[in-house]
């Protein structure tokens, strides 16, 4: 017969043993890694080249219950990262990559057994590898080109710039930053991120200034293929009202103002613009808004206006055809120079409005006696010296107080007949890049002073569109000179658009009324209280600080 039998007791002391050594490894070589009390870096400071890389270490120290405390390797535990990664990265396996000159913080951290701990470390960044350094003369921005398919989608682009040495340097963070349209691209003014905004193209420009305050630029093109085009709000005839004789022409032009930037175009003959006459046997229109009359009485010529989304926006204006055939002593009206270039702020060009006629002298400076308009007047005003008595004091001088560019339209009215023409020219102060970037004056965005007068259109962006009214009152406090919807008794419209000087405190208010409920304002007003009158906010108060002001009310 066989005896089974456990095991004697040196065995189990044996197995026990073991077991004890292997859970004490276990913790010494990081199989709890939250019993880590604390952490230390090495090395603590390190200075490295543009390109350069170093390996940074972590070791957690293990000290409650031990003694004497027990250290081990936490590098690949613990979470690092960068304080400025455009001057130093960091991989999640400690390596640190120098970007471009500057200071850095890397930070280790971990959960530990009192909760979490880091510790931290230095890395300086200075010159470039293999040069002794000196200015940026030269910055290529990558990517050169890039596209994106629709509004809201961001692009980074980095600038790269070429030192005296020969060296390059990572300098993103280090240059301005700016798009030559905002309205088709934001970007962030030191970090190179670029934002899509609408359907177009931008020029993305980089700058960099050295210590001794010169300059080297570098630019790259952001198209935004897809989505709608800034879509346009209101739309303006000019003149708005026009007599003729038959067989007589004259030039209608329209303007659109887009309402999420107030920015002002000419789109006369724009394939989305189209012209119509309300009795074409008295006046006709063409495509291009040029009139001809046809036979006596008086037409209502619309231009109508259709969005990439869909919606519509018109104006019009009133042709009167006289009975009698009327000489034509005025035949057309020409503006030279065709466009300005300006490139410095309150930079001003000269333009000349000049007249051809049919009885000698058959050309003739016009230039003080017609009506000069500006398509962007808050921005790019226009003098005009209607009344011809001051011949002194020019017409057609237009001075830049931001840049761009704007239509500029001259009005001769023929003293004999009433007819009137037209003519238009353009006028831009573009972006420059002025060297250095601190030269007062350019037309540099940053650099330019405020405009003189903010453009504030009011619409309704509720459902009602038959009797909702927004009132406001003048710049010096007069009240309600400003009515905008088809709840004024007078003329109503669907879009309103009023200038005030800059800085001025607006109030707007939806007045209470009949079978009309007032759902509130857009955003970009602050809602003041109301009066018991009414339920609900219903007025807004703004300081006029931009430009463009586009306010929206609620009517449901």
């Amino acid at each position: 017969m066989v005896n089974v039998v456990g095991p004697d007791r040196n065995g189990l002391r044996a197995i026990a043993l073991c077991a004890l050594a292997l859970c004490v490894l276990g913790f010494l070589l990081g199989c709890s890694a939250s019993q880590v009390d604390t952490l230390a870096v090495s090395p603590t400071t390190q200075s490295l080249a543009v390109g350069q890389t170093a390996q940074f270490s972590a070791t957690g120290t293990i000290g409650h219950g031990q003694h004497p405390s027990s250290n081990q390797n936490v590098t690949s535990a613990v979470s690092w990262t960068s304080s400025a990664p455009a001057v130093a990265t960091i991989s999640a396996s400690g390596m640190a990559t120098a970007v471009s000159p500057g200071t850095t913080t890397i930070t280790a951290s971990m959960a530990g057994f009192g909760g979490t701990i880091s510790t931290t470390a230095t890395v300086t960044v200075t010159g470039t590898t293999g040069s002794a350094g000196g200015n940026i003369v030269s910055v290529a921005v990558i990517p050169g080109s890039q596209s994106v398919a629709a509004p809201n989608q961001t692009t980074q682009f980095i600038a790269v710039g070429t030192n005296s040495a020969g060296g390059t340097v990572n300098v993103t963070n280090q240059v301005a930053w700016t798009s030559s349209s905002t309205q088709i691209a934001t970007i962030g003014a030191s970090t190179g991120l670029a934002t899509s905004v609408s359907k177009g193209s931008t020029t993305i420009s980089a700058i960099f200034v050295n210590s001794d305050k010169t300059v080297a630029t570098g630019t790259a093109t952001f198209t935004v293929s897809g989505g709608a085009a800034e879509q346009i709000t209101a739309l303006t005839v000019n003149p708005n009202a026009e007599t003729l004789s038959a067989s007589q022409q004259g030039q209608l032009i329209a303007i659109g103002t887009a309402g999420s930037t107030g920015l002002q175009e000419d789109v006369t003959s724009s394939p989305q613009t189209t012209w119509s006459s309300s009795i074409p046997s008295v006046a006709s229109v063409s495509s291009s808004g040029q009139v001809t009359g046809v036979s006596p009485g008086s037409s209502l010529i619309t231009a109508e206006w259709k969005n990439t989304d869909g919606s519509v926006v018109s104006a019009t204006a009133t042709v009167t055809v006289s009975a009698t055939t009327a000489p034509e002593p005025l035949l057309s009206l020409t503006i030279i120079p065709s466009t300005i270039t300006v490139g410095n702020l309150q930079g001003t060009g000269n333009f000349m409005a000049i007249g051809t006629f049919s009885t000698a002298p058959t050309v003739r400076d016009l230039t003080n006696s017609v009506k000069w308009i500006s398509s962007a007047p808050n921005v790019f005003p226009v003098n005009t010296n209607g009344s011809g008595t001051n011949q002194g004091a020019p017409g057609g001088i237009v001075t830049a107080y931001g840049n761009g560019g704007a239509v500029i339209i001259a009005e001769a009215t023929d003293p004999t007949t009433g007819s009137i023409q037209t003519a238009t020219a353009t006028f831009n102060c573009p972006l420059v890049l002025p060297n250095p970037p601190t030269t007062a004056g350019s037309c540099f965005p940053g650099s330019q002073a405020s405009a003189l007068l903010s453009t504030v259109t009011v619409y309704n962006e509720g459902l009602n569109t038959t009797n909702w009214l927004v009132t406001a009152p003048s710049a010096t406090g007069t009240q309600d000179v400003l009515h905008c919807g088809p709840g004024w008794t007078g003329a109503g419209g669907s879009v309103c658009v009023a200038t005030y000087p800059i800085g001025t405190t607006l109030t707007l208010t939806a007045p209470a009324q009949s079978g009309v409920s007032f759902g509130g304002w857009s955003d970009n007003c602050t809602p003041s209280p109301n009066p018991a009158s009414q339920a609900g906010p219903n007025q807004c108060t703004m300081i006029l600080t931009d430009t463009n002001v586009t306010v929206g009310a609620i009517f449901n």
